[in-house]
């Protein structure tokens, strides 16, 4: 019994350790997926139409991250002007 307290006090405490990294870290592909089905976060297309990103500026990147307790989207963007830029948009 002293072996299993031992057990849930370790993972106790792993896990309180690893809460704050968790927290700051960006979800994958198959998340992403998920948190858009579940109605969790909107879809991409739906955080760029909100914020009036039109179809001339290119995608480079896209990542949905931890930001504060909040979810944003992390989107690279080339302009028409040829300018790459990192817009950081609220997924809910």
């Amino acid at each position: 019994m002293k072996f299993l307290a031992s057990i849930g006090v370790a993972l106790a405490v792993g896990l309180a350790a690893a809460g704050p990294a968790q927290a700051q870290a960006c979800l994958d592909k198959r998340q992403i997926q998920d948190a858009v089905s579940s109605g969790q976060i909107m879809s991409l297309d739906a955080v760029l139409a909100s914020a009036g990103v039109g179809g001339s500026a290119e995608i480079l990147s896209v990542q949905v991250c931890d930001e504060g307790g909040r979810l944003v989207y992390i989107i690279g963007v080339l302009t028409p002007e040829g300018e790459a830029q990192n817009l950081v948009l609220s997924a809910q």
